[in-house]
């Protein structure tokens, strides 16, 4: 019964752990932008999705035994914690300092993220209120 439920719930809860991950990169982005030499950082949403859903995300790290275990990320930090590939944003306009932060880019997509972690929040809402009803028999 529960395996169902979580089945359910699985594509949604995944969608909304890996926008919280993007928006904690973007917002690393605008936290630095006049970081001299800074590289902005991104996920590929649609594909981090899919290899969450096929659980082939990319692996090499120390599995945790415990809760207060920290996972172990990537040395080189190519990738999140989670297995996630964390990819270069393409430069739009260069600066003099090396920084690739385009502050108008970085607005647009964490408001974009924003609005759509709000919406998958919405939809989960459904979900359960759908779920609740079936469960009350009403």
């Amino acid at each position: 019964m529960l395996g169902k439920l979580d089945n359910h719930l699985r594509f949604n809860e995944l969608a909304l752990n890996l926008r919280s991950t993007r928006q904690s990169v973007l917002a690393s982005n605008i936290a630095n932008a006049d970081t001299p030499n800074y590289k902005a950082r991104d996920i590929d949403f649609n594909s981090a999705l899919q290899n969450a859903l096929n659980n082939t995300a990319a692996t090499g790290t120390l599995a945790t035994t415990a809760a207060r275990h920290f996972p172990t990320p990537a040395p080189d930090g190519s990738t999140l914690a989670d297995g996630t590939p964390l990819l270069y944003r393409g430069i739009v306009q260069g600066a003099v300092d090396g920084n690739t932060v385009e502050m108008d880019v970085e607005r647009n997509q964490f408001a974009d993220n924003g609005l759509r972690y709000e919406a998958g929040v919405t939809f989960i809402n459904s979900q359960i209120k759908g779920l609740m009803t079936a469960i009350q028999g009403q």
